[in-house]
C-alpha cells in the first residue's frame, strides 16, 4: 500500500506522568526530558504550601517545600517551570484546588509572555473544592466561598478558554478516604450537581452556557478491587451523568453529555510487603475499567 492510499493513523491519547519536585528549575528539566522521550502532555504536581496558599519562605511551609510536588509562588516560578516549553503546543493538567484561580492566572500570564492567546491553551485544573472538605483537607476558604471560586473559574474558562477543562470532579479521593464504590458514585455526582446548580444561579449564565460548561467537565474515578461493583459503577456513572445533564439541566447535545473521565487504580488495595502481587491487583482493577 503506497502512502496515498494508506488510511490516516489515529492520533494517540495524551501520554503524561504526574510529576513535580524540589524546585521549578529541577521540575522543568524533568518535564523536558520526559517530552524528549515521547511524552505528549504534562501533569503538574504542586507541593503542599502551594496547594494551601503559602509562600515557600512562610514559617508554616517549613519542611514541606518541594516534597510532594513543585513549589510555585509567583510568575517567576511559573516561567522557570515551563522554560523552553511552548504552551500552545502543550496540554497541561494542573492538580490544584484551593489556589487554582491563582495558578491558572499565572499560567495564562506566562502564555501571554510567549505570545499565546488564552483561547489556544488546552489542559485542566482540578478545582474540586468539595472533595477537599470530604476527603483531603487542603482547603483555604469556607465551603460557600470555595464553591463561588470554583464556578468563577468555570464561568471564565468556557468563554475565554474553550479548550480548557475547568473542573475535574474527583471521586477517586472519596474511596481512598473510606467510601464504598456506591458512595463514591453518589457523592461525586452530588458534587457535580452542586457545582452546576451554583453556576446556573449566576445571573450572567444562560441555558446555552450550561451546555458549554457541561461539555468541559471531567471526572477522576477510583478503580478498586471489587471487580463486578467497579465495572457496574463506571457504567452507572455514564448513564446517570447523561440522565442528569439531560433532565436536570436540559442539555440536548448528546456529545456535551458524554461522561469524560480518567481512572487511577486504588492505592489502598496495594501493599508494600508484597509488591509482586500488586501487578495482578492492578490488572484486575484495570480490567473492570476497560470492560
Amino acid at each position: 500500500m503506497d502512502s496515498s492510499t494508506r488510511p490516516p493513523r489515529d492520533r494517540p491519547w495524551i501520554i503524561r506522568t504526574y510529576a513535580g519536585h524540589s524546585t521549578a528549575a529541577a521540575s522543568n528539566a524533568l518535564f523536558r526530558a520526559n517530552l524528549a522521550k515521547g511524552q505528549t502532555g504534562l501533569s503538574v504536581a504542586f507541593d503542599l504550601p502551594t496547594q494551601t496558599g503559602y509562600d515557600s519562605d512562610h514559617a508554616l511551609a517549613r519542611g514541606e517545600v518541594g516534597k510532594v510536588g513543585v513549589p510555585v509562588g509567583h510568575l517567576g516560578d511559573m516561567r522557570k517551570l515551563f522554560e523552553g516549553i511552548s504552551l500552545d503546543k502543550m496540554n497541561t493538567s494542573m492538580t490544584i484546588n484551593a489556589t487554582a484561580p491563582w495558578l491558572l492566572a499565572l499560567y495564562i500570564a506566562l502564555a501571554e509572555e510567549q505570545g499565546v492567546s488564552r483561547d489556544k491553551l488546552s489542559g485542566t485544573v482540578q478545582n474540586d473544592l468539595v472533595k477537599e472538605y470530604l476527603s483531603r483537607g487542603t482547603y483555604i476558604f469556607s465551603p460557600e466561598n470555595s464553591l463561588r471560586l470554583t464556578t468563577d473559574i468555570i464561568a471564565y474558562t468556557y468563554r475565554e478558554m474553550p479548550h480548557w477543562n475547568p473542573i475535574n470532579v474527583c471521586s477517586y479521593h472519596l474511596q481512598e478516604a473510606g467510601a464504598t464504590p456506591t458512595q463514591e458514585l453518589g457523592y461525586a455526582l452530588a458534587t457535580a450537581i452542586a457545582v452546576l446548580d451554583h453556576l446556573k444561579s449566576r445571573p450572567e449564565v444562560g441555558p446555552e452556557d450550561i451546555t458549554l460548561a457541561v461539555s468541559r467537565i471531567s471526572f477522576f474515578v477510583n478503580a478498586g478491587m471489587r471487580f463486578v461493583t467497579e465495572l457496574s459503577k463506571l457504567r452507572a456513572f455514564t448513564e446517570l451523568w447523561d440522565e442528569i445533564c439531560l433532565k436536570r439541566y436540559g442539555v440536548t447535545d448528546s456529545k456535551a453529555r458524554r461522561f469524560r473521565y480518567g481512572v487511577q487504580v486504588n492505592s489502598l488495595g496495594l501493599t508494600e510487603q508484597q509488591p509482586e502481587n500488586n501487578v495482578f491487583r492492578i490488572l484486575i482493577e484495570m480490567l473492570a475499567t476497560v470492560l
